[in-house]
């Protein structure tokens, strides 16, 4: 008993007939005064005591055990062990003890409710990665082409869900956002990417589209523009604003051409071969925002604004 004292358990022992022998270490919330005789009803109240006495009424023979979980109020939550001994002395009695489960069920809710996070969030992902197979399948005119983008895309969100994740599921800074998406593909050349403005926390969901876009972009501008034949750098910037109450984000990617460097006067057929489709639909329309793409002889740009989500605290 001192035992169990010692790791925090509550004793109580009755005799046969149900008659209090020992009450130790009585967890504070019914440890108000009692008599020198006290009953189920007097120490836990009506409803606990006629549990614990359909709970004992099986209690006839030695060896005998139960047990039953009380919740006081919405945080406490307390188990009774109820096991019939046989006394050299006396013949049989009841062995209650008492043990505080609190913190462990607080943890179990956290538990069940952190899977419950983890499997809306990995549905949400799977749904982006549905997305991005049907349109990258629609305009890929190859299996290989369809394999080399949709990797290089899901290289991106395993990039930004990396950040995600860093942050406890917070979401991702902008800054950081550039620069991971960046320079798997500028190794030696980071300085060709120059960022600016705010680095605002994104949430989850900001985080992984707005990585799926400068993923296109930067891979556009390193396979089809003049990047790393000009040595022009890309500016990028993200700023945010205050429009009709409500604050919103505007990401900028301002890439210049130098002449004779740039792609060419089809700008249209261009655009399919340069992720258009994820650039000006399926981004926005992600984030609830709206993007403008355009492409020319003198410059590459993509202009996104769309609502700044709180990112999860």
């Amino acid at each position: 008993m001192p035992a169990l004292v010692d790791l925090g358990a509550s004793i109580i022992i009755q005799d046969g007939e149900y008659n209090y022998l020992l009450v130790a270490n009585l967890p504070e919330v019914w440890s108000k005064e009692y008599s020198v005789t006290p009953t189920d009803m007097q120490l836990f109240g009506e409803d606990v005591a006629a549990r614990l006495a359909a709970l004992k009424a099986d209690m006839l023979e030695p060896g005998r055990k139960g047990q039953l979980e009380v919740v006081v109020g919405a945080e406490q939550f307390f188990e009774f062990r109820v096991q019939a001994v046989e006394f050299a002395f006396g013949g049989l009695h009841l062995v209650t003890t008492i043990v505080d489960r609190s913190e462990e069920r607080h943890r179990e809710r956290l538990l069940r409710a952190l899977l419950r996070e983890v499997s809306h969030r990995s549905k949400n992902l799977l749904a982006i990665i549905q997305s991005i197979a049907l349109q990258t399948a629609r305009y890929s005119g190859s299996l290989d082409l369809f394999l080399h983008k949709f990797r290089g895309r899901l290289y991106s969100l395993s990039q930004s869900q990396d950040l995600i994740t860093d942050s406890s599921w917070r979401g991702a800074y902008f800054f950081d956002l550039v620069q991971q998406q960046t320079e798997k593909y500028l190794p030696e050349n980071r300085h060709l990417v120059k960022v600016s403005g705010d680095n605002l926390l994104l949430s989850p969901n900001a985080s992984l589209h707005l990585g799926l876009a400068l993923h296109e972009l930067i891979v556009n501008a390193v396979s089809h523009g003049s990047l790393l034949r000009s040595g022009l750098p890309v500016e990028v910037s993200c700023m945010r604003k205050r429009v009709d109450d409500h604050d919103m984000v505007e990401m900028v990617w301002h890439e210049p051409l130098q002449p004779g460097h740039g792609p060419g006067e089809n700008t249209q057929q261009l655009k399919a071969h340069f992720g258009s489709t994820v650039l000006e639909r399926v981004v926005p329309a992600s984030v609830n925002g709206k993007a403008e793409y355009l492409i020319s002889r003198q410059r590459i740009s993509y202009h996104l604004t769309f609502p700044l989500e709180p990112a999860n605290e």
